[in-house]
């Protein structure tokens, strides 16, 4: 399909029972999940957690030991690829695996911070077929698991700056999206390519508060944006969460573009608090030790934020 010819809104429109049964799961599982959120360590302004794909984890519960052994307090839990599925490769719609989640995490003191699309990194939102099922099933699964945020890139092939044409077709989308997402009481974190004054005229034009950003600091930082600016004009209740790393290279401490401490002093100013993500900011030189890159980089935010 290509890149620049949008799909329908919703190609199949969702009657209230077919919602309903797709969001039966978080009945079954909400409880615990709850628990799991108010388990976690002593509530703060800004919680740290971490990708579990990035930490070579994707929707196993072994992210949760290795979490807590790099020192966040908190997992944000990934959906699974896409393909050509109707929707995620993902365990999270039986409600077993989900108490599993919520207890496994109990045990180890952390939250599940948030449910992740990373499937939409390369898939288009705009045109793919059918595209209420992934949504209503990522609704599900963060009630399940007791998360409040719902993680979604707009990735290549939904690049704004590059593709404007898509942009009737997304704010479609997400407003039925947010519709779908305020009745089930979570939201969705978006993350565009857009530059703050652009992204917050694109949720205005939106309109959903269950439709908010996910602020990337390694997009401002990588198109030569000041951060703090950014966070700034977006404004507090635009914000969902902060993906709080650069690209790959090195450490956020021998980052000479990664002024987090002004990044605080920002927040702070604001008044907004939240999830701090770690996906990114790992040493070129030794890429796949996990606990070496994501450790240093969660000490780090640490250091700063608490």
């Amino acid at each position: 399909m290509s890149a620049c010819r949008p799909g329908p809104v919703f190609s199949m429109p969702m009657s209230p029972r077919s919602l309903l049964g797709l969001l039966a799961l978080a009945l079954v599982c909400g409880a615990p999940a709850r628990a799991a959120d108010t388990a976690a360590p002593a509530a703060t302004r800004y919680r740290i957690s971490v990708c579990d794909w990035m930490i070579l984890k994707r929707q196993k519960l072994g992210a949760f030991p290795l979490a807590r052994r790099i020192g966040v307090d908190g997992v944000e839990v990934d959906m699974g690829g896409l393909g050509d599925r109707p929707t995620f490769k993902s365990k999270l719609g039986d409600p077993a695996v989900c108490r599993e989640f919520v207890e496994t995490a109990e045990r180890d003191g952390l939250a599940i911070s948030s449910v992740a699309m990373s499937g939409f990194y390369s898939q288009s939102f705009a045109e793919r077929p059918g595209i209420e099922r992934p949504v209503a099933d990522a609704i599900a699964a963060a009630k399940a698991l007791g998360a409040h945020v719902i993680f979604l890139p707009l990735g290549i092939r939904c690049d704004l700056v590059k593709h404007p044409e898509l942009r009737p077709v997304l704010v479609a989308r997400l407003r039925a999206a947010g519709r779908m997402a305020q009745a089930a009481g979570v939201v969705f974190a978006v993350e565009t390519s857009l530059d703050a004054r652009h992204e917050a005229a694109f949720l205005d034009e939106i309109g959903s508060p269950a439709v908010k950003s996910c602020f990337d600091c390694a997009n401002a930082w990588s198109n030569g944006r000041d951060a703090c600016t950014e966070l700034r004009t977006l404004g507090r209740d635009r914000i969902a969460e902060i993906h709080c790393t650069d690209k790959d290279g090195e450490w956020l401490q021998n980052d000479p573009r990664a002024d987090l401490r002004q990044i605080k002093v920002t927040l702070d100013a604001m008044g907004w608090s939240g999830w701090l993500v770690i996906e990114r900011s790992r040493d070129a030189r030794r890429p796949r030790d996990v606990v070496y890159n994501f450790s240093a980089n969660a000490a780090y935010l640490k250091s700063i934020f608490r």
